[in-house]
C-alpha cells in the first residue's frame, strides 16, 4: 500500500530532508530504493499524519544513519516531481533543514544502503558519488549557512 501512495500519487507528498554538518562534513546517504535508488542523497524521508517537520526530520535522520540530530533552521522548501510520460509518477514537496549531531552512532539503516561523511569538495566535482544537482544546491546552501553560524559562534 505505501508504494502505492508514493508512486503515481493522488497528491503531492509532504518529506523531509536532513543537512547534518559535522567538522566541516556533510552526511550522505545512498537510496536503497526509488526515487533514485542507488543514488547519494541526504537523509529524509515522509511526514506522518500528525508529525511535525522538525519530528519527522529528526526521526528519519535517526532511522536511516543511527544519528541524533537536533534541527537548526530550514534551508529550503521544494518541489521533487518526477514524471513518466503525461503521468506523475512521484511528487513530493520537500522541507530540508540544516542539522546538528546530538549523538548516536552511525549506521546505514531503514531504506539506506549506505551512509558516509563527504568533504565540500566531493559534492562540487564530477567524483564517484551520483547526486542530483537539486540535492548539490541544497548542500551547499546548508553548508554556507553552517560555516557562517560557527565564524558567528568563533568555533
Amino acid at each position: 500500500m505505501e508504494l502505492m501512495l508514493r508512486e503515481f500519487p493522488q497528491a503531492p507528498l509532504i518529506g523531509v530532508g536532513a543537512v547534518i554538518v559535522d567538522e566541516g562534513r556533510v552526511l550522505l546517504v545512498r537510496r536503497g530504493r526509488e526515487p533514485l535508488k542507488g543514488h547519494w542523497s541526504l537523509p529524509g524521508g515522509l511526514v506522518e499524519v500528525g508529525e511535525s517537520l522538525q519530528t519527522a526530520v529528526i526521526r528519519e535522520v535517526e532511522e536511516e544513519t543511527g544519528l541524533l540530530v537536533e534541527p537548526v533552521e530550514l534551508i529550503e522548501l521544494l518541489d521533487r516531481i518526477h514524471r513518466e510520460g503525461d503521468r506523475i509518477r512521484y511528487h513530493y514537496v520537500i522541507a530540508d533543514y540544516l542539522c546538528s549531531v546530538t549523538g548516536g552512532a552511525l549506521k546505514a539503516a531503514s531504506d539506506a544502503d549506505a551512509v558516509r561523511w563527504v568533504e565540500r569538495a566531493e559534492w562540487n566535482s564530477h567524483s564517484a558519488l551520483v547526486l542530483d544537482p537539486v540535492t548539490v544546491r541544497v548542500i551547499e546552501a546548508g553548508w554556507q549557512r553552517a560555516s557562517a553560524t560557527e565564524s558567528k559562534e568563533g568555533i
